[in-house]
């Protein structure tokens, strides 16, 4: 097995490197005067089990170029597979088309990851499960459900819980954590009006006196974690706090939620976090390393990742 990584999160392919005792590979990713990515690999890699470790956060179009251009550079060094593991994908948002005159750009992305030679994917919590099926090539989407039971059998055993969706379109996700902790259900209807905000309209299901605990895998303005803090805090809830895969938080994210009801906001390091995360006392880091790291030795080793879930 050879790990090498990108310049989007290399904290978390060092832990990942330490964790599998495996060294990053030695590369040089850097950029020439006018932008333009340029990557060397710095160590032999014919017939190599070689995993790529980048996510494709802010500034995504750079970050994605350097996916590439390391997918492609391996491929020319005559390496034997190539997984691109992917702990944030972005673009996955635009999964479909909502309006006329559209891209689904997520597929676009699926198909530049091919085309640039992987082999294989590694990522965690798709925004959408059918976007596997973009990819023409081994796919597995990991989750962070063991991760988050972890911690919250620590933070809140023996509370009153609920867990609570804040779109319909997350129920599934949800469900699947309240059954793994134990908890009821209740959904947050809201309606959209553009791009980037959201109106709190109802709270389905009755969370008079419980810990409520919001699941979804992206948080990006913050706009919808906080509307539905406030919408459950005034139906009768005791204590609002969120589990969010990817902290994408864009813009004056960070202050809303500083500025929110939510007692806590948990996320994974999918995504580096800032220094303003990291120093706000709203925030939570959950380590993911780990689960990443099983995931890719198991992978190597030609044993189930699936079971990692059961």
């Amino acid at each position: 097995m050879k790990i090498i990584a990108g310049n989007s999160n290399l904290p978390l392919a060092e832990e990942i490197s330490s964790y599998l005792n495996v060294p990053l590979a030695k590369s040089d990713v850097r950029r020439f005067a006018d932008n333009e990515v340029f990557v060397e690999i710095l160590e032999n890699m014919r017939g190599e089990d070689v995993f790529v470790m980048q996510s494709t956060s802010a500034p995504a179009n750079d970050h994605l170029m350097e996916l590439l251009i390391i997918i492609d550079a391996l491929r020319r060094a005559s390496a034997r597979r190539i997984t691109a593991v992917l702990p944030y994908f972005g673009y996955a948002r635009q999964d479909r088309k909502p309006w006329p005159r559209t891209p689904i750009s997520a597929k676009l992305v699926a198909n530049l990851i091919e085309a640039a030679g992987a082999d294989r994917v590694l990522t965690l919590d798709l925004h959408a499960g059918q976007i596997q099926g973009f990819f023409d090539i081994p796919t597995d989407n990991l989750f962070a459900a063991p991760v988050f039971v972890d911690d919250i059998k620590k933070r809140f055993n023996g509370q009153n819980l609920m867990v609570v969706s804040p779109d319909v379109g997350g129920v599934v996700r949800t469900r699947a954590l309240g059954n793994r902790i134990g908890a009821d259900l209740a959904i947050v209807d809201k309606r959209r009006e553009r791009a980037g905000e959201s109106e709190v309209m109802n709270i389905i299901g009755d969370v008079t006196d419980r810990h409520c605990l919001l699941v979804d895998d992206i948080v990006d303005s913050g706009g919808t974690l906080c509307n539905a803090a406030e919408a459950l805090l005034a139906n009768g809830a005791k204590s609002v706090s969120a589990y969010i895969t990817h902290g994408v938080l864009s813009g004056e994210a960070v202050n809303r939620v500083n500025n929110s009801q939510l007692e806590k906001l948990l996320i994974t390091d999918t995504i580096q976090p800032t220094k303003e995360i990291l120093g706000s006392d709203k925030f939570g880091i959950i380590k993911i390393a780990e689960l990443i790291g099983e995931a890719m030795r198991r992978t190597t080793d030609e044993h189930s990742v699936s079971s990692l879930f059961d």
